[in-house]
């Protein structure tokens, strides 16, 4: 890992627990004195200790290490709530159905903020029987490119990972779909809410001024 856990996080964590620095030193074998230099900036915990910390306080490694402890009250999932992770390192996808800690190559990472989209990022949808199809206007490079493109309804999500050089573009089944996201991998995480009466059709919209019109009215018509 880049970091390594801080004193203040130890003492957070245990004053949440309600617990002294003597009892924490108990359940962990080691003397309050140790425990007293964590929290006070003069020394670390032993690589070793670092998966019983964790486990008392009920946190995962990555969380004690990161400082950003997660509360995870997504209990039903909703597919929705979803987050997409990037490793920049490896390009590696991770989704996630709410918050969560996850580090990829060492490294910690956010979960990207999706923007709505725009000129440089024109996305195409387009009703073919029981699929969308979607395409998105790109160069697709070796260095700057379409990494996937996702479809999430409250249940499902549909991923199609995409490559340099290929075609920004997939199908996904219609059923429930409410939002597409796409990742560029120099500007970032994309999302675009789905209008049924407007990408059900048999004809394609880019989001522009077009198709911010279309919605303006589908909203009147259908609320």
């Amino acid at each position: 890992m880049n970091q390594y856990v801080t004193g203040a996080v130890i003492r957070e964590l245990r004053e949440k627990k309600g617990m002294t620095q003597a009892e924490l030193a108990q359940r962990l074998f080691v003397s309050d004195k140790t425990v007293s230099k964590w929290e006070n900036g003069k020394g670390y915990p032993d690589i070793s200790l670092l998966d019983p910390i964790a486990k008392l306080f009920g946190v995962s490694i990555a969380e004690l290490v990161s400082g950003e402890v997660v509360s995870n009250v997504n209990v039903s999932g909703n597919m929705l709530r979803s987050k997409f992770y990037v490793c920049p390192m490896c390009g590696n996808v991770i989704h996630t159905m709410g918050e969560a800690a996850i580090s990829c190559h060492g490294v910690q990472l956010t979960p990207a903020q999706p923007e709505e989209t725009d000129e440089n990022h024109m996305i195409f949808v387009e009703g073919v029987e029981d699929e969308y199809y979607v395409r998105i206007e790109h160069d697709m490079t070796k260095t700057h490119y379409i990494s996937f493109i996702a479809a999430l309804s409250p249940d499902r999500l549909q991923l199609v990972k995409l490559y340099p050089e290929g075609n920004a573009e997939a199908r996904f089944q219609v059923r429930g779909v409410k939002q597409l996201f796409f990742y560029c991998n120099r500007d970032g995480l994309f999302r675009l809410n789905v209008k049924p009466s407007i990408d059900a059709r048999h004809a394609s919209y880019d989001d522009t001024a077009q198709r911010r019109a279309l919605e303006q009215t589908a909203a009147k018509i259908f609320g």
